[in-house]
């Protein structure tokens, strides 16, 4: 009796894995869709919204792990079901935020600490979870999605900024410990995007300009930043020049900030 044929391998089960959090809607989703498209990641999609979350597994192919993130046991949570369902995850997005503008003065306690937590803090110990695999390895990505706000800050979203102004120094120091391997570390910085995000803050996008981008055009960037390895990475590309600005004549674009808004 003739032996029985192997299966065909699934290229996928072969490639390598990288874990989307927010992949339910907005940037997160569409670097799902994008990595996807690329053909030789193994997907796991972290996000809040279960069912959202299941139709972006059903359509890019990957696992979906229901996690909030607010919290530091979600965040235990997700990097362990990512671990036991794949082994490794050999680069991370960490797309899930959240918003809120309004005057300083009058914010509520509870939205700081939603945005503290679910911004920078999620971030850090999901980092911290699973970016000792990558140096044990010897490779992998980890991209943090930022803001322009991070980088020059912006009036009535001081949280907000913080937190993401928080990425920025995080990463730099990730750099400086990681220099020497090929685990590479990359902050995206976005100006406004076309996403829910300005909907669920409570306050919608007012500006003329700049308009916002798509997130398709942010999750483009995403996936060159691990394919290529990138640093600090401005969408659209122009926001490097006011950064540029605010980091070598800071008064002057202070002076602008305030008369423009």
């Amino acid at each position: 009796m003739p032996p029985t044929p192997r299966r065909a391998a699934d290229p996928r089960r072969a490639g390598p894995v990288v874990l989307v959090t927010g992949a339910s809607s907005g940037i997160g989703e569409a670097v799902a869709d994008r990595f996807a498209a690329d053909g030789r990641w193994r997907l796991l999609l972290g996000g809040r919204d279960e069912e959202r979350l299941a139709a972006v597994a059903g359509r890019t192919g990957g696992g979906a792990l229901r996690a909030d993130l607010g919290e530091r046991a979600g965040v235990e949570r997700l990097a362990a079901e990512a671990l036991a369902r794949e082994g490794r995850v050999d680069a991370l997005v960490a797309a899930a935020g959240v918003g809120w503008a309004g005057p300083f003065t009058t914010m509520p306690a509870d939205p700081v600490d939603r945005l503290i937590g679910l911004n920078l803090t999620s971030v850090v110990h999901l980092v911290r979870l699973l970016l000792p695999g990558m140096a044990e390895r010897g490779a992998g990505h980890l991209v943090m999605i930022g803001s322009m706000a991070g980088r020059v800050g912006v009036a009535n979203e001081a949280v907000y900024a913080a937190t993401k102004g928080g990425l920025l120094a995080f990463a730099d120091s990730l750099r400086y410990e990681l220099a020497g391997t090929r685990v590479g570390v990359t902050v995206v910085l976005p100006g406004a995007v076309d996403t829910p995000f300005f909907a669920r803050r409570g306050v919608p996008y007012h500006r003329d300009h700049p308009r916002p981008v798509p997130p398709e055009r942010v999750a483009e960037v995403v996936w060159s930043a691990v394919v290529r390895g990138r640093d600090d990475v401005f969408v659209p590309g122009w926001l490097a020049m006011p950064a540029r600005v605010h980091g070598a004549v800071p008064g002057f674009f202070r002076a602008l900030a305030k008369k423009f808004g």
